[in-house]
């Protein structure tokens, strides 16, 4: 269903300490200039000290006063107003912040366990099968097993005011006394505190069980984020805990301040399709009571969701679309050369000597990390399947141990997220991507047969007898490991074990596929206008692996690869004096591609040797091949640090320094023009742009939190009130004023023109010529406008120093454009030729032209 709504494109802005709502209110005039119609903003709700991001939410009730407090928030709204800009809400319905002394819901539920009011509010099975926990709340926040805590005395009895009792404290992390214990405290405490024995019955006593951090995936009995344990999952499916968590966010909407919302890890909920259709229906009640002076139209909600290759968002949402890692992946696949024969693979593999394939090296990844982060849901699982076993009959014939493999083996060859059942029918269809795991986990040589048949049977609904309300809780569980088990294999394992080519690996990008057919492009477009035709197009975002400007200047190495593989083996020729012995030489090719894909167009500084410094650190950890987040290997991070730091020193380094610089102005120009290429398509297909907080200049930035460094505003706005001509531009091109001025264009001709692109039909535009293969090409129109786009797709010989395209390459290559159009105006690059677009003409490589019919 296509709802009327005000938002055109967005600008994401990351609030934090640093920068707080003062500093985006200063920022209206300028995002007017832009062209965007709403600040897209980082979550808002109180959240803990010093966060950077806001997910980390600690409180319901209010705005952080870190970021300006309500105050704050409503004369940042009041400035962007008197510019004709609206503000778009992340929030964040899953997770709070936990552990600490800061979330008091946290703390209630710590000191009153079951008693507590938010007893329901927290995701909590106080019914585990796990006596040691018995009716408690686990609380793995220990840096050390409990015992070594206790004699080491680092776990204290202190006062506290807050609850008008006592508590344990453990460094940063509060863990209040349950009542009954309060009393006879007033008349022990002294004695309690030096008596270990008397600390330890008071601890064993408690409504939580204090234990070793390292003990959380095996034992854990709460819902977290991923395998975060300071991120507790909320029953947000719950009607109280639904308006708790929306009431600030609903009061903003009615009173006009916002226009709409951004759905945080809709995928981590029970009920996503619920929860999306009783977010909607709730705006649209409060819709009639916004004020006059609010932007017409119903709310715009989008939802976090990464897609399967093959998989589409599911209908009766009732939400406007995903944030954009769908066409993230598309407009950055487009940019590929076809590697048929899979060459850069098996060069990776030569290289490595780990898989050549991403399907291999992704079922290492999950099998993997299910055993080591998520067995204690897994176990989880197969007790309440070994229950409904039991009430079947089933038990017998189904031994304990088959079960856990079977769910296992199921849940290692999901390809998307998680299937949509909630139990409340049956049978339900669980799916595509549910069938297709099941089918592959039957076709393993040593398949357990009857199990995996018995919980397909329990998830769809189809094996008679089962208690409903046993049935969803397998269903949701089941949902709550596919989930984080996807995004910790895939995305924050796999990702960085797998180096073909790292532009095919980041958030919600479909890395088995490396590259996109311009045929099959032009395809997705067309379903995308039918389907979600109001979902985000994103190119950068603040969990991005690499910048959009880093995944173009890759993808065009991609269209000479033979000539990035000699590269390569000279670099790892010229490196050998300064290379370490143990150095792997998986993580040496790995950091050579994001050495050239971040390399800067000015000389390297300080600066950019300690941001790949952090990234690399963090890559090495997250591939948890020679060292890890648990347990670092300080001994190989050492001597990968080393080598690195002699390759961006340009005295011991100079022989590779002007290796990457001569590579680099060899495909510097085709990069830069590639990534003008997207960010073209990402203003001009079915959707709405944002744009990431400073990417309006080139974005060579990496993985959080470089993606979340403070943004050079002054210099944008200085740059956005110049008015150079576009030859001196594109002259210039490296200081990426280039790339702004395009985006201007773009951005203020949707404002202008608003039809044609925000519901203008999609229709492909046919190439001729001697690379008409390397264009891509279509119209939009919607009330008698029509919107020409062509894009080169360009290789490193394909374009000159100016982002001119090089006639001998294009030869008469071009594009006949819509009969019938006439009047057309160039929004970026040169006017046609009458009716047509060559592309040996000089300008800007890429061209969009607006025409009337």
């Amino acid at each position: 269903m296509t709802r009327a709504h005000p938002v055109l494109a967005t600008y994401r802005l990351q609030f934090h300490k640093g920068f707080p709502f003062a500093a985006g209110a200063a920022l209206a005039g300028y995002l007017r200039g832009l062209g965007i119609s709403h600040v897209y903003s980082s979550p808002i709700l109180a959240a803990r000290a010093g966060s950077v991001h806001g997910y980390d939410v600690i409180s319901y009730d209010a705005i952080n006063p870190e970021l300006g407090g309500m105050d704050g928030f409503l004369a940042m709204a009041e400035a962007l107003r008197a510019e004709g800009i609206g503000i778009v809400l992340d929030i964040v319905p899953n997770h709070v912040a936990v552990g600490g002394d800061d979330n008091a819901m946290w703390l209630d539920l710590l000191k009153n366990g079951r008693g507590s009011r938010y007893a329901d509010w927290f995701d909590i099975d106080f019914d585990d099968a796990d006596p040691l926990l018995d009716g408690r709340i686990h609380a793995p926040f220990l840096g050390e097993p409990f015992d070594e805590a206790l004699t080491a005395g680092k776990i204290a009895l202190v006062k506290d005011c807050e609850r008008s009792g006592f508590a344990l404290r453990y460094g940063e992390h509060l863990f209040p006394i349950r009542p009954e214990d309060d009393a006879a405290l007033r008349n022990s405490l002294a004695e309690t505190r030096v008596d270990d024995e008397a600390l330890r019955g008071l601890i064993e006593r408690q409504h939580f069980h204090l234990d070793y951090w390292r003990n959380a995936g095996d034992r854990l009995n709460w819902r977290r984020f991923f395998d975060i344990t300071q991120l507790a999952g909320m029953r947000i499916e719950r009607p109280e805990v639904f308006e708790a968590a929306h009431r600030i966010a609903f009061s903003l909407y009615e009173e006009g301040w916002i226009d709409g919302l951004r759905i945080d890890h809709v995928d981590g909920l029970a009920d996503p399709a619920g929860y999306c259709r009783a977010l909607r229906a709730k705006l649209a009640a409060l819709e009639p009571r916004r004020p006059g002076r609010a932007a017409t139209g119903s709310a715009w909600i989008i939802v976090e969701k990464i897609l399967a290759s093959d998989e589409a968002l599911p209908p009766g949402w009732e939400t406007d679309g995903t944030t954009g890692y769908d066409f993230m992946d598309q407009a950055s696949a487009v940019l590929h050369a076809d590697d048929d024969e899979n060459r850069l693979g098996l060069f990776w593999s030569e290289i490595s000597g780990r898989p050549a394939s991403f399907a291999e090296e992704e079922f290492g990844a999950r099998r993997e990390v299910l055993e080591h982060a998520f067995d204690g849901q897994l176990e989880a699982i197969t007790v309440r399947l070994m229950d409904l076993a039991q009430a079947a009959g089933r038990k017998a014939d189904i031994p304990r141990g088959a079960m856990k493999r079977a769910v296992a083996a199921i849940v290692c060859q999901m390809r998307c997220y998680r299937t949509y059942l909630t139990g409340a029918i049956a049978p339900e269809n669980p799916g595509s991507g549910f069938v297709e795991a099941v089918a592959v986990a039957r076709a393993q040589p040593q398949a357990e047969l009857l199990a995996i048949d018995f919980v397909q049977s329990v998830l769809s609904g189809t094996e008679p007898a089962l208690a409903q309300r046993a049935r969803r809780a397998v269903i949701r569980r089941f949902n709550q490991l596919t989930s984080p088990l996807a995004a910790r294999s895939v995305e924050d394992t796999a990702f960085y074990r797998y180096g073909r080519l790292l532009s095919r690996n980041d958030v919600g990008f479909d890395a088995a596929r490396f590259a996109l057919p311009i045929r099959e492009f032009h395809e997705m477009m067309t379903q995308r206008a039918r389907v979600q035709p109001d979902a985000m197009l994103a190119l950068s975002t603040h969990d991005h692996k690499r910048g959009a400007d880093v995944r173009a200047r890759l993808a065009t190495m991609s269209r000479d690869a033979q000539s990035w593989m000699d590269e390569a083996r000279g670099w790892f020729e010229v490196n050998t004096p300064i290379r370490p012995e143990g150095l792997d030489r998986g993580d040496e090719y790995i950091l050579y591609q994001m050495l050239i894909g971040t390399w800067p167009l000015t000389a390297p500084d300080d600066d950019y040797a300690s941001r790949i410094s952090a990234w690399w650190r963090k890559a090495l950890r997250e591939a948890k091949l020679r060292t890890g987040w648990a347990a670092p290997n300080r001994a190989y991070e050492q001597l990968a640090e080393e080598f690195l730091q002699a390759l961006v020193d340009p005295t011991i380094g100079l022989r590779f320094h002007e290796a990457i610089g001569r590579y680099q102005a060899r495909i510097g120009p085709a990069s830069a023009l590639n990534g003008l290429a997207q960010a073209i398509l990402q203003c001009t297909v079915p959707g709405v742009p944002d744009i990431y907080q400073g990417s309006e200049f080139w974005d060579l930035s990496m993985v959080d939190p470089d993606n979340r460094r403070p943004v050079d505003f002054v210099a944008r706005q200085a740059a956005l009130q110049g008015a150079p001509e576009d030859d001196h531009l594109r002259a210039s091109w490296k200081d990426g004023r280039v790339k702004q001025s395009l985006l201007r264009r773009l951005l203020t001709a949707r404002r202008d023109h608003p039809a044609v692109f925000k519901r203008g039909r999609y229709q492909p535009l046919a190439a001729r010529g001697p690379r008409a293969d390397e264009v891509l090409a279509f119209c939009r129109e919607a009330e008698g406008s029509v919107l020409a786009v062509v894009v080169p797709i360009s290789g490193p010989a394909s374009v000159d120093g100016s982002l001119s395209l090089c006639p001998e390459w294009w030869a008469d290559t071009e594009v006949v454009l819509p009969a019938g159009a006439t009047d057309w105006q160039p929004i970026a690059g040169a006017p046609p030729s009458a009716d047509r677009v060559r592309l040996m003409q000089p300008g800007l490589g890429c061209r969009v032209l607006l025409g009337s019919r």
